[in-house]
């Protein structure tokens, strides 16, 4: 093939070039693309073990197992602090009379991370991101973070009456462990009144 046809100037090429290389290179351009994985594709990163964070929450003993039924009151709430329906109708729950764990999901950006927290007298003993499925943002899961939820409690309007510093690039991360930090909070809160 001339590099231009006969219709064609030196420097302008035909639209019906553009499209007999367009039908050449489209094929195997398109064969790359599904070859290579893209850029949103997340692995699932599992930090810590649900069954492991419960065994260290309650060291040299056996929590009991519990439910708290997600009632029209508890489920008001639970829309108040998450922004949305809450997915369940019951929340498991593990204590041993003195202190409660809660392991929650909720949706970073597009996918849920799984967070625990231990609730002792009102306030956060403990919080850990236990599995990770966001294709970024996973800085959330380092214990400089996670340490800020310690001693948090419920303020006025079931949010936490600490601030909590965010981390660049990592906002819809952050604001996801915000907000699990607050259902935490309300859970055992709402399961200790019972």
């Amino acid at each position: 093939m001339p590099p231009f046809s006969h219709d064609e100037s030196p420097g302008m090429i035909s639209l019906s070039t553009i499209r007999s290389l367009y039908r050449m290179l489209a094929p195997p351009a398109a064969c790359l693309a599904v070859a290579l994985p893209g850029p949103a594709a997340a692995a699932e990163q599992a930090y810590l073990e649900p069954s492991a964070f419960i065994a260290q929450a309650f060291p040299g003993t056996t929590a009991q197992v519990k439910l708290l039924w997600i009632t029209p009151k508890i489920h008001a709430e639970t829309v108040r602090i998450l922004g949305h329906e809450p997915a369940q109708l019951r929340q498991k729950y593990w204590t041993d009379g003195e202190k409660s764990a809660w392991i929650l999901d909720e949706i970073g950006k597009e996918d849920a991370i799984t967070a625990g927290f231990v609730v002792k007298d009102g306030h956060i003993e403990q919080a850990r991101v236990l599995i990770y499925r966001e294709s970024r943002g996973g800085e959330i899961r380092y214990p400089a973070f996670v340490a800020q939820f310690e001693g948090a409690k419920l303020a006025d309007g079931l949010y936490l009456d600490k601030q909590i510093d965010g981390i660049s690039g990592a906002t819809l991360s952050v604001n996801a462990m915000l907000r699990m930090s607050r259902e935490a909070l309300y859970f055992a809160r709402t399961a200790a009144a019972k």
